[in-house]
């Protein structure tokens, strides 16, 4: 199968092998023709034209071109059982011009067909080309002539083309199409898949066209396969690749990563020192002067100290300094605006797009820190701390509140003692002159200081310090009346407790430091919590009020603190306190205490029943234990019942008598301790007698009788509990009865006949208690019916209600809609109207009261609007139940 281009074209190709058995043929798409020469594993490139100055370049990274034109794998290709393809760009040096050609590789001897770009197809046997011959290969018959297919070459469709479309690029024809009939289609990315319908064939005529413009940064190439086949769809000849390679067109603008880019320099930078790079991206082809980007500096502002003070580099965009004389105190920032153009720069074709470089000048400690004047000058009162003197102001050029900016001040001389110290303001950077350590006007009345000051971070290179970095400080004390001091604070003096009252301890006397002002020094006594001590007003002399006991609440440790006030008559007055500590000898004047109070022990004698007691003593050591416990000789009885033994530190208490009456005894004990001389105490014991169990413990009921309980109280107690529950099961049986007699209470009115469904109760009719005097006991509800029931057969009063069988009232129903209402109202006036055993009678209505204060109006107040007569015939047309009424106010004859 071959293809017409339209063009008549010249090839110089040359077949070579290489003694690794690699078959490699070459031919530039653009008829520019190259011969290929190998030698050992590489391979070398040469013009037809015999001319070297050609550039190559592989788009397969694992083969490169030497600009010699020499062929070479960057690294070990592993595996070449099948083709290896790849383009091979050249362009002269002198000439704008591009060219293309498709390499394929694969080893000598390969089963498969081995297509030859452009050219022709060989077969898997090798052929050897040698003066523009072919010679037959060998084989078990001799030589024969091997068949060559032909194919298509790469096409090359710029991209953006205004048309027409569809356009022409090839012609597909097969060498048997005068044969038979040839279908022809196309197959690949688009064709028949997306994107689809960009290419097309004419299935007869083998003609190829492109339907629409192309975009190189869509798509850069196409792989399409072109097929024959016959009427019966039977494949003619072998399906052919077709490469379509878009060429690119400078249609598009560098486009810079950011619009605003910031980067910084120091001050002082020497010439050549990176600032920051720009970045621009042109999607145009990298590998033509279409994508080729240059850069350069529009603008500079400001001007200062020179117009030019960066420049960029076209290719990378880095941007440098081209000048000294950087200086951040003068000019803190550069604006630069910087223009990237395609086409290698060429500002007559090239495509254009700016940015902006944002340059600061980041700072350098390159200004030392000037105080303001030479001397500072400031006042102290003595005894003070945390007062500032003076504050000492600086300043500093370089940048605020940084490093380059922030003051250090030092005190380098006149104040050995550490009395003062210089701390730095920060938002202001002055130097506040603190106290911290109190002055005293008679050892020093003035201080002069020596200052410097620094800056956190070091001096610029080269950077000398000013000489008004140093200041010297005058500081005044002022003479304040000091408070008297005693000398020994606290004063710590020994007695023994008991000291009698007023005996003389100590003088606790203060001094006014005040040695230039002759002042007069009073005391008082400030704390004395137990009240034992006083203090002479003029000398400070201490005596006692009381006796001292050291086993007070007041003494802690042995030691009993008293503080006093010692104040002198300046001006304003001052004052001292003194703390004085007295340590109270411990001298036997507490006698033991018995240690429990309380016992129990088994009624009969056990080995295990007995009571372990002690003492405690208020006194200290050597005044307390051993103790010794002894039984008084009276009463007798108690030696006789008792016996009592002594251990290490303690004693027990036990029967002397096999068994003794349960009860509580009282059991005095003498208890003495290890003074000198010794004290006793005579101490009681309460001692439980009770029964015990197997295992030595009281039981219950011989507990609560040895606690003193005899049958009597405990029956006494039961019977009040008893008498207890009793009165509360009254009251509980009296509470349900009065609840069940009140829902038993009779109704006159029927229930099923009461419509007063969710209506309060009221004991009064109407809302006249306003006005009138009624007896309302009288229009409470009777207790029962049975006088009115009893009474004999028509013998009963007009205003009681007849007991005889009425007629049959409507019964409401028991959750009644409320528009339902009114028609209940109405059905039982029509019932009522038409019952003849119903005559009109005065019935005794039930109501509550419903208390005073009702907003209804009285119905007693009503009269009649008209003073004439009325007409009350239509009384009659009212039923039965209105027939009296019509009698008394109707127009009947008069008798």
């Amino acid at each position: 199968m071959s293809a017409v281009t339209g063009e008549s074209t010249a090839s110089c190709v040359k077949d070579l092998r290489t003694p690794h058995g690699v078959n490699l043929t070459v031919l530039l798409s653009n008829s520019v023709p190259l011969s290929l020469s190998l030698s050992a594993s590489l391979v070398k490139f040469e013009d037809c034209q015999r001319s070297r100055e050609v550039g190559f370049v592989s788009s397969d990274p694992n083969f490169s071109v030497r600009p010699d034109g020499t062929v070479y794998t960057e690294q070990e290709v592993a595996n070449l059982s099948e083709p290896v393809q790849f383009m091979v760009t050249a362009r002269g040096l002198h000439d704008p011009h591009i060219w293309e050609t498709t390499v394929k590789l694969a080893l000598a001897g390969h089963p498969h067909p081995l297509p030859l770009t452009k050219v022709m197809r060989q077969n898997s046997q090798q052929q050897q080309q040698q003066g523009g011959t072919h010679q037959r290969g060998s084989s078990a018959n001799g030589l024969r002539r091997q068949k060559r297919d032909w194919v298509i070459p790469p096409i090359n469709v710029p991209e953006n083309s205004r048309g027409p479309f569809p356009h022409m690029l090839v012609r597909i024809r097969s060498d048997q199409d005068k044969d038979v009939g040839i279908r022809y289609s196309i197959t690949g990315a688009g064709a028949d898949q997306p994107p689809s319908g960009i290419y097309n064939i004419d299935p007869i005529s083998g003609n190829m066209f492109v339907t629409q413009p192309l975009d190189r940064e869509e798509r850069a190439s196409f792989h399409l396969r072109a097929h024959a086949v016959d009427m019966n769809g039977n494949q003619v000849e072998n399906p052919i690749d077709l490469y379509i390679y878009v060429i690119d067109m400078n249609d598009n603008r560098p486009e810079f990563q950011n619009q605003v880019y910031n980067g910084s320099v120091a001050e002082g930078s020497k010439p050549g020192s990176s600032v920051m790079q720009v970045t621009a991206a042109d999607s145009d082809d990298s590998t033509t002067a279409n994508g080729m980007v240059r850069y350069r500096i529009l603008s500079q502002t400001p001007h200062s100290p020179i117009p030019n003070m960066f420049t960029i580099n076209s290719e990378t965009g880095d941007i440098v300094t081209v000048a000294a004389g950087l200086d951040r105190e003068k000019v803190s920032q550069y604006t630069i605006i910087v223009q990237a153009t395609d086409m290698e720069g060429n500002l007559n074709f090239g495509l254009s797009n700016t940015a902006t470089a944002l340059i600061s000048i980041t700072d350098i400690n390159d200004n030392p820190p000037e105080l303001t004047v030479r001397t500072f000058s400031g006042e102290v009162p003595e005894n003070k701390v945390n007062v500032v003197v003076t504050n000492l102001t600086v300043v500093d050029r370089d940048q605020p509140h940084s490093p380059n900016w922030n003051a250090v001040y030092r005190i380098v001389s006149g104040d050995p003692s550490g009395h003062f110290t210089i701390r730095t303001n920060p938002i202001t950077n002055e130097g506040m002159l603190t106290v911290v350590k109190p002055v005293d006007f008679e050892m020093n009345r003035a201080f002069m200081l020596t200052v410097v000051v620094s800056n956190q971070a070091h001096l610029a290179s080269g950077i000398q310090s000013s000489l008004q970095s140093t200041a010297g400080v005058t500081i005044s004390v002022q003479d304040v009346n000091e408070p008297p001091i005693f000398p020994v604070n606290p004063k710590m003096i020994r007695f023994e407790e008991g000291v009698p009252a007023g005996t003389t301890l100590t003088v606790f006397a203060a001094q006014d430091p005040d040695h230039f002002i002759h002042q007069i020094v009073r005391y008082s006594k400030l704390s004395d919590p137990a009240n034992w001590l006083k203090i002479n007003r003029t000398n400070g002399q201490i005596t006692t009020m009381a006796l001292l006991d050291r086993e007070s609440i007041y003494v802690k440790n042995n030691v009993y603190e008293a503080t006093f006030l010692a104040f002198d008559n300046g001006s304003p007055q001052a004052s001292g306190t003194g703390t004085l500590q007295i340590y109270l000898i411990d001298v036997n004047d507490n006698a033991p205490v018995l240690v429990p109070q309380e016992a129990q022990v088994c009624e009969r004698a056990r080995p295990n029943s007995r009571v372990n007691i002690t003492a405690s003593d208020a006194d200290a050591d050597p005044n307390v234990g051993p103790f010794v416990f002894e039984l008084p000789s009276f009463p007798a009885s108690v030696r006789r019942n008792w016996t009592i033994s002594r251990l290490s530190d303690y004693a027990q208490l036990r029967l002397r008598i096999p068994y003794l009456e349960p009860g509580v005894y009282e059991i005095p004990i003498i208890v003495s301790d290890s003074g000198n001389p010794p004290l006793s105490n005579r101490s009681l014991i309460r001692v439980k007698v009770c029964p015990c169990d197997d295992n030595g413990d009281c039981s219950t009921t011989g507990a609560v009788a040895a606690a003193g309980l005899g049958t009597g109280a405990i029956i006494a107690i039961l019977i009040c509990i008893i008498i207890l529950l009793s009165m509360v099961l009254l009251f509980v049986v009296w509470m349900k009865r009065r609840e069940k007699e009140r829902q038993a209470k009779p109704l006159l009115i029927d229930p099923e006949d009461d419509v007063r469904d969710n209506i309060l109760k009221y004991d009064e009719e109407g809302g006249g208690e306003e006005d009138q005097d009624y007896d309302l006991s009288q229009l409470q509800q009777p207790e029962s019916l049975e006088h009115i029931i009893n009474k004999p057969t028509g013998v009963r009063r007009v205003d009681e209600r007849p007991v005889i069988a009425e007629s049959q009232y409507p019964v409401r129903p028991s959750l009644p809609h409320p528009g339902d209402i009114g028609d209940f109202i109405n059905d039982g006036l029509r019932a009522a109207d038409n019952d003849p055993t119903a005559p009109p009678y005065d019935s005794l209505l039930v109501f509550d009261y419903e208390g005073s204060g009702s907003t209804a109006g009285s119905v007693s107040s009503l009269n009649s609007t008209s003073s004439e007569d009325q007409d009350y015939d239509y009384l009659n047309d009212w039923g039965p139940r209105f027939k009296k009424l019509a009698d008394l106010y109707g127009g009947g004859d008069d008798d």
